[in-house]
């Protein structure tokens, strides 16, 4: 699944009307270091205790071995080998059955019971996996990647003239270096023209580049501003590497980048908050902020117990942000939230003010 659609899921299920009982499950489908899958195991054993907590012929029961023994079923017959993560929420009674295969692991196994989807663990997963556009290139040949959700989105290839070399001297050799620096200028010009179109085209925020240290300058020289901005790394990688360790390099740079704009945006939503301004910090502000629209993004903690109220109170947060198109960052250090609790907010605008 792409990060759109993964969006546009998760978009819908925070949407969805309250429903009892509703089953959230996780399960990471990847096997183990024995070569062995143990979702199964989880699975039955997870389920097995939930129904345990329901009196036998009671409605809310009945659902639930419905809803078990349609998962059963779907993990026989529907998982794709490929998939390294699942998230299914079902809910019998109200005719809810959804399952999303992904390329990319959760975590940690989840089983949950509620009267909505339990989002945390999916909306983490996205902003995870946000897309990444990666070019790689030398003088003549650039490769362009978008990654997304453990995926390869798209990918794209250009190629330029070749420059010919000629034993030469005096003025012949330098119209020949000149024709060599025009092709590789034309080349460049070619490939960002591409990657700006793509970029611009499917929205995509951030952008990693590896080439060698003639092109690197050129590709600078050349970039557009709207390229510049997005741009969060530069590497050295072969024009022949792997599309395997583009993705490991490209992600590699995404966590440092990631690293870095968390400290950031914490330090100016905070320091926003105590000047007054377009920012709130803390559980009852926030809550507060997003039952009136105000948010535009939501800070929170990337392990729940660092919020409280955990796994219920992230949820509840998290539906509400998406709920009003807000966006949801990740915290990953604690340490950077602690202070205000788990939870902040850039907002939209302040109360009493135009919108």
């Amino acid at each position: 699944m792409t990060d759109t659609l993964l969006l546009q899921e998760l978009d819908r299920l925070a949407k969805l009307e309250p429903c009892y009982p509703l089953l959230s499950l996780y399960l990471n489908t990847e096997v183990d270091s024995n070569g062995h899958h143990t979702h199964g195991v989880f699975e039955r054993k997870a389920l097995n205790e939930i129904l345990k907590e329901y009196p036998e012929r009671s409605p809310e029961r009945e659902s639930l071995e419905d809803d078990a023994g349609r998962v059963a079923r779907y993990l026989a017959e529907e998982l794709s080998p490929s998939t390294r993560g699942l998230a299914i929420f079902a809910c019998r009674r109200c005719d809810i059955f959804e399952a999303i295969q992904l390329n990319v692991p959760f975590e940690r196994d989840v089983a949950a019971v509620g009267d909505r989807p339990q989002l945390y663990p999916l909306a983490r997963l996205y902003d995870q996996h946000r897309r990444c556009a990666a070019l790689v290139t030398d003088t003549n040949t650039a490769r362009i990647f978008v990654f997304g959700a453990g995926e390869t989105e798209q990918y794209v290839e250009v190629h330029g003239a070749k420059a010919k070399h000629f034993k030469a001297g005096g003025w012949s050799q330098a119209r020949l270096q000149r024709r060599a620096d025009n092709e590789h200028l034309q080349h460049v010009k070619q490939v960002l023209a591409h990657l700006d179109a793509l970029m611009t085209s499917e929205n995509i925020e951030r952008l990693v580049i590896a080439g060698d240290e003639v092109v690197v300058p050129l590709l600078k020289e050349q970039m557009p501003i709207r390229l510049r901005e997005r741009l969060i790394d530069v590497i050295r990688l072969d024009i022949r590497a792997s599309e395997a360790d583009v993705r490991a390099a490209t992600i590699a740079a995404v966590q440092r980048h990631d690293q870095d704009r968390d400290r950031r945006l914490v330090e100016d939503v905070v320091g926003t908050s105590l000047a007054g301004g377009r920012a709130v910090v803390g559980i009852e502000n926030t809550r507060k902020a997003l039952r009136d629209g105000q948010v535009d993004t939501l800070l929170i903690a990337a392990a729940a117990e660092h919020v409280p109220g955990h796994e219920a109170t992230a949820d509840e947060l998290i539906a509400a942000a998406r709920q009003t198109a807000a966006g949801v960052r990740f915290i990953e250090d604690p340490a950077l939230l602690q202070p205000v609790g788990g939870v902040a907010a850039r907002l939209r605008f302040l109360t009493g003010s135009n919108p």
